[in-house]
Formats: C-alpha cells, structure tokens, sequence
C-alpha cells in the first residue's frame, strides 16, 4: 500500500475570492464541486498527477487568528521575474508580510484572506517544479516528521537535518514538500492542510490503519460522515486521507 499529496485544502471565509486570487497567482484554471468549495488545478491537468499539487478552498465561518503552520513558495526564474510576480501579486490583493523574516531574499506576502506565502529568489532546485516551489510545514522536530511522512507516503526523502527535512514526489516532479524548525508548537486547526490519496485499488481504510501505526491519531473536526478519514501527524497537523484513485 502506498499514498501520495494530492492537494492541499486551504480554509476560507470567502473561498470564492481566495480561489479566484491563487488561481491568477498560479495562473490554474478554477472550478467548483459545489457550494463553499473553489478547486484549483492547472489548466488541461489530468487529476491527480504529481506533477501539480491542486488546491480546494473550502468555507469557513470562523476567520484567521494565527501565523499559518502551513504555507506556499512560489518559485521565479529570474530577479525581475521575482519583483514582477511581487507586483502582480500585490495588484491582486496581496499584502506585504512581517513573520519576523528579517533581512532575507525572498518576499512573503499574504494573501486576501492573510494566509502569508513566500515568493522565492530564483533557486535552481525549483527551476521544474511549475509556479509553485514547495508546499511548507512550520514543526518543532523535523526529523521526527521526516520519519513520519518518509514512510506515510511514496515520495522520496531528499534531505533531512535538525533545521528542515525535504520531499519531492518519487517520480522527479511537481513541488517539493518541507518541514521547516520553529519554535512554537501548534495551538489552532490549521487553516491549511495536506490532502493524501491512496492508488487505484488500494483499501483506504487499510491505509488509514497503516497511518495510525505509524504514529497518526484520529480528529474529530465536526467532520460527519464524510468520504475521507481526517488524521493527524505527530506534531498534531491534520490530513485527510481521501479515496482511492
């Protein structure tokens, strides 16, 4: 049995404008399964395929009130494609965001709704990975959750130190998945959160098992009867662990 990131879902008081925002960020194509819920994808894209990691904006009553634990980079090619993409981005609602970075030389910003993202000085590691570089996750040890994802999904563990810990699908493409050192623990539901699809085939209750055993606890969110098994890792980030296709 195996699994892999599929998507990310990102919470939303007005999803809506936040997908219509990302989607002219990234430059993807937008749907709608149905009411509250914004899909993104890159246009022609055959779902799911590693090469994109999709995202669904889904309704939320309640509003943002903390740093996101979870977050994009966006990659550049080039310095003036980096301050250009700074400047549309601006022009679309994004705002300029102090995370305490400091002197440093990417550029985080927040979107609409204050979600920050990064838009990264030109990295060679991210020339292949389409607009979007990484998807990042803030943890206390990552190490730990290298151990975790590591063996929770099927994609390969680039890189792993006592500051950050690096994937990337097995197959070569798509973006990176991080885990970056930080100093505060999760306090809050995390407005963003990995969504994993186990194979064509696969049993996903199985796997839900498979998950817990390697350290994954169950979470009630007020969820219902829902299609998907919502788990967290280690560190208390939760996941959906969605149909098999």
């Amino acid at each position: 049995m195996a699994t892999r990131l599929v998507q990310i879902a990102m919470n939303a008081r007005d999803d809506a404008a936040v997908g219509r925002f990302w989607a002219e960020a990234l430059g993807w194509g937008v749907d709608s399964e149905g009411p509250g819920v914004t899909n993104l994808e890159p246009v022609g894209f055959a779902y799911p395929d590693p090469v994109a990691v999709c995202i669904d904006v889904l309704a939320v009553p309640e509003p943002k009130t903390v740093k996101n634990r979870v977050h994009i980079d966006l990659a550049t090619t080039s310095a003036d494609h980096q301050a250009e993409l700074v400047a549309r981005l601006l022009a679309l609602g994004a705002t300029p965001a102090d995370v305490g970075q400091g002197d440093v030389p990417w550029t985080v910003l927040a979107d609409p709704e204050g979600n920050e993202f990064c838009v990264l000085e030109p990295r060679p590691v991210y020339q292949d990975t389409g607009p979007m570089a990484a998807v990042v996750v803030d943890c206390v040890d990552p190490r730990a959750m290298a151990r975790f994802w590591d063996e929770a999904m099927d994609w390969t563990l680039h890189e792993v130190t006592d500051d950050h810990a690096v994937l990337r699908s097995a197959k070569g493409v798509g973006p990176y998945l991080e885990f970056l050192r930080t100093s505060y623990v999760k306090t809050v539901k995390n407005r963003i959160h990995l969504d994993l699809r186990p194979y064509a085939g696969d049993d996903q209750a199985a796997e839900a098992d498979r998950l817990r055993a390697l350290g994954a606890v169950d979470v009630d969110l007020g969820q219902g009867d829902v299609p998907w098994t919502v788990l967290a890792d280690p560190e208390g980030n939760e996941f959906c662990v969605l149909a098999p296709r």
